[in-house]
């Protein structure tokens, strides 16, 4: 069920303490933690505790838990003092997404490219 964690997915592991992560902050609703294949010095990824497939569905169904997630980016980044900083919600494997629990990238630290990919 949509919002529930889910026995097969990575980030609920995550959420569940069930498997170990580098956590830099965690609320009520999110978990910010690095990720283990950085693309840049800086690289934290930042999940609902909820479980939903991606961005989109989290959108639709707990934007509350959406804007927490968008609201935990900035802190991450003020935390990580980073004065310039992209954050990324892949949306499908077409476009990179490898796990499907929605979840924000925070990347910065070094000069980006526009367009990106």
């Amino acid at each position: 069920m949509a919002g529930e964690p889910q026995d097969d997915c990575l980030f609920c592991k995550i959420v569940a303490g069930h498997i170990p992560a580098t956590i830099v902050r965690e609320t009520d609703t999110t978990v910010a933690f690095r990720d283990i294949n950085p693309q840049a010095p800086t690289h934290v990824l930042v999940i609902p505790k909820v479980h939903y497939e991606n961005a989109a569905a989290l959108a639709a169904a707990a934007p509350q838990a959406a804007a927490d997630v968008l609201a935990a980016t900035q802190a991450v980044a003020d935390e990580e003092k980073l004065e310039s900083y992209r954050v990324v919600f892949n949306t499908g494997s077409g476009v990179g997404q490898t796990v499907f629990h929605a979840h924000a990238h925070v990347l910065g630290g070094r000069g980006m490219q526009w367009p990106p990919g």
